[in-house]
């Protein structure tokens, strides 16, 4: 049997489950904080760990040797990064974390439909029936009731 942390789904649940404390954190420490800075200082902390992970998993590599396409890639990557945080970061401060989550979620419906526009992934009936229902579960808990 293959080792549950050698999965990606196991990696995939993990990450939701420090998206879902990063709200939550995030909502907390926003409230006295200009949403700018916020996202400043939590991009500090991440650089900080990166370096660590990088250094304890002797994961490191020469610049010069990755590609041209990589670099590119990576940096825009970056860039569209922290765009998302400076959004999340102010929707945090305007709105409440379990309507702001969800619609931030909505990255799952950007990703499957970009997917298939831009890397020529296939999803089948069933995968856009569960992209519709993301949509649809996201707005539904976003929703604001009287």
């Amino acid at each position: 049997m293959k080792n549950l942390s050698l999965t990606w789904p196991f990696w995939a649940l993990l990450s939701a489950a420090f998206a879902a404390l990063t709200a939550i954190f995030a909502k907390i420490g926003v409230e006295a904080v200009n949403p700018n800075l916020a996202t400043f200082i939590r991009t500090i902390i991440i650089v900080v760990a990166a370096g660590i992970v990088v250094l304890a998993t002797n994961s490191w590599q020469a610049p010069s040797a990755i590609s041209g396409r990589s670099w590119l890639f990576l940096v825009l990557s970056g860039l569209a990064t922290g765009a998302s945080w400076f959004c999340y970061f102010r929707a945090l401060k305007l709105g409440q974390a379990s309507r702001v989550a969800p619609i931030d979620k909505l990255s799952v419906v950007f990703v499957a439909i970009f997917a298939v526009l831009f890397l020529g992934e296939k999803l089948s009936v069933p995968n856009w029936l569960g992209v519709a229902m993301i949509a649809g579960g996201a707005i539904l808990v976003a929703w604001r009731t009287a």
